[in-house]
């Protein structure tokens, strides 16, 4: 695969005998998969025929019978950070994962660190800190992570790549 790619849905099981297949997602955007999107694969690249969000089922041109569909069983999907930022509309505050990732997280001032990937644990995304060496230096550790609630992130500018947070300088020394 391509390295600007980044993996965003998984297909499943077929449904039926028209071609549908269960669609297993990884991306918090199901939106982008309507008629007519295409998708890279590791079979080559997949345009959509059809997206039923509520049933979680997709059908793809040129698959239309449960034994031409099968074949695409277990085939991971990809999509770029530009074709997601351009079949995408955030709404006012929201960020994409890959626009987090690597931003200088900032209290009072002081770097604590850099965002080195985003966890999803039970109802809340952390975000996973490598720790800024002068704090290692200092005792810390070197990794901790942050909950991305409103309680500890103040601001984040993704266009300057930084985090303004509150309180995380004490999640670190607990950690």
């Amino acid at each position: 695969m391509n390295p600007e790619t980044f993996f965003i849905a998984q297909i499943g099981r077929t449904v039926g005998l028209h071609g549908d297949l269960k669609l297993n997602l990884h991306t918090d955007f199901p939106e982008q998969f309507k008629a007519g999107a295409v998708f890279a694969s590791n079979r080559g690249d997949l345009t959509v025929e059809a997206y039923n969000p509520t049933r979680g089922l997709i059908r793809f041109v040129g698959y239309a019978s449960m034994e031409s569909a099968r074949k695409l069983t277990n085939t991971k999907l990809y999509s770029t950070l530009e074709k997601t930022k351009a079949e995408v509309e955030l709404s006012e505050g929201e960020h994409f994962w890959f626009e987090i990732i690597g931003c200088a997280v900032v209290e009072n001032g002081v770097t604590l660190g850099v965002v080195e990937d985003i966890d999803r644990l039970t109802d809340a995304d952390y975000l996973s800190i490598i720790t800024d060496e002068m704090m290692v230096d200092n005792g810390c550790p070197k990794s901790f992570l942050i909950p991305y609630i409103p309680r500890y992130i103040r601001h984040v500018d993704a266009e300057a790549k930084t985090i303004d947070v509150v309180d995380a300088h004490a999640i670190l020394e607990a950690s």
